[in-house]
């Protein structure tokens, strides 16, 4: 599992979010050429953290996936506009971290394996927990 890390970039965070959603548990390349050709420009950073992800880790796009994207806020630039009447209106400039992991795709399926193991594991033995008392009762 690699990590990539984007801080203080010029971009909201609400609407990197929207694009950052949608690319969570996808193929690594998948998601890449998919945000290519996305017109955001929270695509076009997020394509290259995740790129930046990948190669961290020695990986190659192909065999992985995004394990987890995630915006968070950053600190907001506070601009000021002056307005009629001597008066002057806040401008906001928020600014973003983005966060990347990627991992491969054999590691995602043992995990999800081991999971079902478990709950098919547990399913049984409720099972025979349960034919068990019924066996008693009578």
């Amino acid at each position: 599992m690699s990590k990539a890390l984007l801080r203080y970039i010029r971009l909201s965070p609400t609407k990197a979010r929207l694009v950052a959603r949608e690319v969570q548990g996808m193929n690594a390349e998948l998601a890449i050429a998919s945000l290519e050709f996305t017109p955001n420009k929270a695509a076009k950073v997020i394509a290259k953290v995740i790129a930046s992800a990948v190669a961290n880790g020695g990986f190659d796009a192909q065999n992985v996936v995004v394990k987890s994207c995630r915006v968070d806020a950053g600190p907001v630039l506070r601009r000021f506009m002056p307005r009629a009447r001597g008066r002057a209106t806040p401008i906001r400039k928020p600014t973003s971290h983005v966060f990347v992991e990627v991992a491969p795709k054999s590691l995602e399926n043992s995990k999800k394996n081991k999971k079902d193991n478990q709950a098919t594991k547990e399913a049984t033995t409720e099972k025979v927990a349960k034919k068990s008392t019924k066996g008693e009762d009578k």
